[in-house]
């Protein structure tokens, strides 16, 4: 008895000392150390529209291209992947933006490479946090492919997570050039004098529990109202972080079907 107490005590310890050691590894993303890229609801919807898709290189990269099959399109948008990379999941969203009618572009910062754990993702979003001059050339690329390879007359931007972060970089790019940016959650840059380069609409969503960027997206509501800028900033009660990834356990689907709504319709007013 005492011994099965005692190995009963022995694996409590175990697992506290692995929760402890994943939340000093993923700092403020501890919240998601049993998190995994599962297929989740947002991205099985069906497309509006029938799509054409197919793998093409853009600049020195692969990506992932979709297209409406009987209608000719004249926007094209520059679709950025979560964390885990360009998976299926976000070949499925792809699918869907393309159902709108615009060229789909999914891009991939992290060329070839995609997670199945979180260990893996974060260590790859890290690596390209390092390598940022690389990842703004990738997003280069893909704006230069459906401008000048597609004649995309409006380019407009959209991602999650990491791709919310590289979304607003990538306008910050390209401020003159971008024609509408998407952002769901993500990192983001309060710098005013950066953000009044910023000539585009610009609409972005976080949850009020989104451990490591609400108190960001309530900066950047601020900032974006000082600047006078053509934007909205929605923030869901009680939503967490990565409540509309396309991939993942953290799935929402009230917030996330609210937002996918209102990014249609931004989309349509600014691209169509």
């Amino acid at each position: 008895m005492k011994n099965c107490i005692l190995i009963v005590a022995l694996l409590t310890i175990s697992l506290s000392l692995n929760h402890v050691q994943a939340d000093m590894f993923l700092g403020d993303f501890a919240d998601h150390s049993n998190d995994s890229p599962i297929t989740t609801e947002g991205a099985l919807r069906e497309p509006q529209l029938p799509t054409t898709a197919d793998t093409i290189i853009y600049g020195n990269h692969k990506g992932y291209l979709s297209q409406p099959t009987d209608v000719d399109t004249k926007s094209g948008l520059i679709v950025i992947h979560e964390w885990w990379g360009l998976n299926e999941d976000i070949h499925l969203m792809a699918n869907q933006l393309a159902g709108l009618g615009y060229t789909a572009l999914a891009v991939d910062l992290y060329d070839g490479k995609s997670a199945e754990g979180v260990r893996e993702a974060f260590q790859l979003m890290t690596s390209l946090s390092k390598n940022e001059d690389a990842a703004l050339a990738n997003l280069k690329e893909a704006y230069d492919y459906l401008t000048n390879e597609l004649g995309a007359e409006k380019v407009g931007i959209i991602g999650w997570c990491l791709g919310g972060k590289w979304s607003l970089r990538g306008s910050l790019m390209l401020p003159n050039e971008i024609d509408a940016t998407v952002i769901y959650y993500g990192s983001l840059i309060d710098d005013r004098e950066q953000l009044a380069t910023l000539e585009m609409p610009i609409i972005g969503f976080v949850g009020t529990k989104d451990r490591p960027y609400i108190n960001q997206f309530i900066q950047f509501d601020k900032d974006l109202k000082a600047l006078n800028k053509d934007y909205s900033v929605h923030f869901y009660e009680g939503a967490g972080h990565a409540f509309a990834n396309a991939s993942g356990t953290a799935y929402e689907p009230e917030a996330a079907e609210d937002s996918w709504k209102k990014t249609v319709n931004f989309l349509a007013a600014h691209l169509d």
